[in-house]
């Protein structure tokens, strides 16, 4: 019986977390962090924003800006950058931290970045305009390339 009880509780818990993992909503520009607005408007002044939305999870609401042009900028509850996708485009100077921009020309010298992506661990996930993927560690330093 207590077999039956907790396989029960268990199909109950994963089949409710769909209902409550994530919460989308469209927000104005104005709602998000102050450090996230400033952030768009720097980088991305010239663009037309296409939405904004909130995104509730368990853990921390994060945010989304969209653009027109198909660009997309995700931020974590403080307003921070966590991930810039610029699809098939350079990122905006200023946005990738020198040496990992260094890095690049260096060894990449005929591409250029289109995403990057900052994770908790302070870790950075670059992806090249030739479609190579390079990890680097909290300290800039390169890591491996991803495949």
């Amino acid at each position: 019986m207590k077999k039956v009880t907790l396989l029960l509780l268990f199909v109950s818990v994963l089949t409710a977390n769909p209902l409550f993992a994530d919460n989308d909503k469209p927000i104005t520009f104005s709602q998000l962090p102050a450090t996230a607005q400033s952030f768009v408007k720097q980088h991305f002044g010239d663009l037309k924003i296409s939405f904004v939305k909130k995104e509730t999870s368990w853990f921390s609401p994060s945010y989304d800006v969209i653009f027109t042009n198909g660009d997309k900028v995700e931020f974590d509850k403080s307003g921070n950058w966590t991930n810039v996708d610029c699809e098939h485009r350079r990122i905006p100077a200023g946005i990738v931290p020198a040496a990992i921009q260094q890095y690049v020309s260096t060894h990449f010298p005929d591409t250029y970045i289109e995403q990057i992506e900052r994770s908790s661990r302070n870790r950075y996930d670059v992806e090249l305009s030739n479609g190579v993927d390079l990890d680097f560690d909290g300290k800039f330093r390169f890591l491996r390339i991803d495949h």
